[in-house]
């Protein structure tokens, strides 16, 4: 699969399942359609917005090509009417995000290399497309952002996905299976945190010395 190819596979993926977090959010908030499909949406397209307006795309993704933005109110609609037969939709949520996060962060860091940016922006750009849409789908259904929750790993594990596709294809490997082992990596690191409670050590303020 080219590069441009496994690119427009991952938007369309972390597009859908970015989509049904947001319309869960929306289920928990008790929203109305419209409501669903527009937090779906704004979860959806948000991290692929801030890519290409900062990266300077001849056009944002969803301009270009609205059926991203079709699937998104779809996905919202068929958990519009099916978020009730969820046991857990806080569980379905956590776990929906950490794919979507590991697909988003390929995403964002594959739109980076085929426009030849360096490898740091390549890095910041796969940070960006797989956090933003997450964040703001959180502060606007007034929850608690995944992307700040203390004692858990997210903008470590979109991180290390991004850092671990720069160096594979610094060290020969085809930037395609490259950004797939990204992804790989983000989701491992997100999952483990979610399963066994891996986590980096937090700060701990200290009194000041005399």
């Amino acid at each position: 699969m080219t590069l441009a190819a496994l690119v427009t596979v991952l938007d369309y993926g972390s597009v859908l399942i970015f989509a049904l977090t947001g319309a869960l959010v929306a289920s928990r908030a008790q929203l109305d359609p419209v409501g669903f499909v527009f937090m779906a949406a704004l979860t959806a397209v948000g991290g692929g917005t801030l890519r290409d307006l900062i990266l300077n795309r001849e056009a944002v993704f969803w301009v270009a090509n609205p059926s991203y933005v079709l699937m998104a109110a779809g996905a919202a609609l068929v958990v519009f009417w099916t978020a009730h037969l969820l046991e857990s939709r806080q569980r379905w949520l956590v776990w929906l995000d950490s794919v979507a996060l590991a697909v988003a962060v390929a995403a964002g860091a594959g739109v980076a290399m085929e426009m030849g940016s360096p490898p740091v922006i390549v890095v910041i750009m796969g940070i960006a497309t797989g956090t933003f849409g997450g964040l703001m789908r959180d502060v606007v259904g007034n929850e608690v952002p995944l992307v700040f929750k203390q004692g858990e790993l997210y903008l470590t594990a979109a991180f290390g996905g991004a850092v671990a596709a720069v160096v594979l294809v610094w060290l020969g490997l085809n930037r395609a299976e490259a950004l797939i082992a990204g992804a790989v990596v983000v989701w491992v690191l997100r999952a483990g945190s979610l399963a066994f409670g891996w986590a980096l050590p937090l700060y701990r303020p200290r009194p000041p010395r005399r």
